[in-house]
């Protein structure tokens, strides 16, 4: 009889330990899975986990396999939020308007932040704080970048990935208004110089492969193309080789900015490929720091701390002459 009470004595508190071992989630829920973009994220998410392993909370991970998955994101957020365990969260939305009805429709009381990409200023309130890249001053930073090889304008294609992304959308404003001077512009039709050819811009849906093709095509009907502005970095880095196969024949007229490429993200070849005179220039964004304050943010928020509303990090820029030490350790 006393074996059986302790043995009942021990798997009560066996049960009882249970929860007290589980710890709080701090939610990141990005676009996709297979990014090297959203990898470097996660590296930042673990880093915090590592330094702070004696904490109740912990950083975890999760998105659809592929960035192009929408409808794969929004319903990895509706699960995360009817966990018991989720106790705040921070998103990546890649169809911002589909997030956003997510979050209304769930209604949660926990705190919400953006993390990359943010929510349209129309819905900014569903959201306590945006933590990530300035992507206006991202796209504009790019512009300045042709426009200082092309004084004097001439015709550009920009490269953008899904339609609905808010960060990719503020990003390609940014550029337009750099160029032409002038804010707010659809399109360019000769502003300041200025004008996008037809078919463009160009939404990739963040597939490098197809951002190469998009490339191809739009040099095939524009020979005389004088500028790509690429919002993402997906062709260089999602796909480096098809890449360096159609720009290694135009490193030439690159050098002497008869033809200029502007880009976006400084992550996996993108370097290498500046390095090698295959890009004007990058305008680099610093995901490894977005993955590793948000948890930190998020418990803030849950503390009811004061947040900044946005929170920025910061930009690399690299060029051919300054590859070897443009980014920031």
């Amino acid at each position: 009889m006393r074996k059986s009470l302790l043995l009942a004595a021990a798997a009560m508190m066996a049960l009882g330990a249970g929860p007290a071992l589980a710890k709080k989630q701090l939610v990141i829920v990005v676009k996709g899975l297979d990014n090297p973009f959203f990898e470097a994220i996660h590296q930042g998410c673990e880093k915090w986990n590592k330094e702070n392993a004696s904490s109740e909370y912990e950083c975890f991970y999760t998105g659809p396999a592929s960035t192009s998955d929408e409808a794969g994101e929004a319903q990895i957020v509706q699960d995360m939020l009817s966990k018991a365990d989720t106790v705040a969260m921070a998103i990546s939305p890649s169809n911002a308007p589909l997030i956003a009805q997510t979050i209304k429709t769930a209604n949660p009381t926990i705190p919400i932040m953006t993390v990359d990409a943010d929510l349209a200023k129309a819905d900014a309130a569903l959201r306590k704080t945006y933590l990530g890249t300035d992507n206006y001053l991202m796209g504009h930073k790019i512009g300045e970048y042709i426009k200082k090889a092309k004084p004097n304008g001439g015709t550009i294609c920009t490269i953008e990935g899904n339609p609905a992304a808010d960060n990719i959308l503020r990003r390609a404003q940014g550029m337009r208004d750099a160029l032409t001077g002038k804010e707010g512009l659809a399109a360019l039709a000769g502003e300041g110089g200025w004008t996008e050819v037809a078919g463009c811009p160009v939404f990739t849906n963040d597939d490098g492969a197809k951002g190469v093709q998009a490339m191809t095509d739009i040099l095939a009907a524009n020979p005389k193309l004088d500028a790509f502005g690429i919002m993402g970095g997906w062709p260089l880095f999602g796909a480096p080789q098809p890449y360096r196969d159609l720009i290694g024949p135009l490193k030439d007229k690159l050098a002497s900015n008869d033809f200029v490429i502007g880009a976006a993200d400084t992550i996996g070849d993108e370097v290498a490929i500046a390095k090698d005179g295959l890009v004007t220039a990058l305008v680099g964004q610093r995901p490894f720091e977005m993955g590793y304050k948000a948890p930190s943010v998020m418990i803030d928020l849950i503390k009811g701390t004061k947040v900044a509303d946005p929170v920025f990090t910061g930009l690399d820029e690299c060029t051919k002459d300054t590859a070897d030490t443009c980014i920031q350790k």
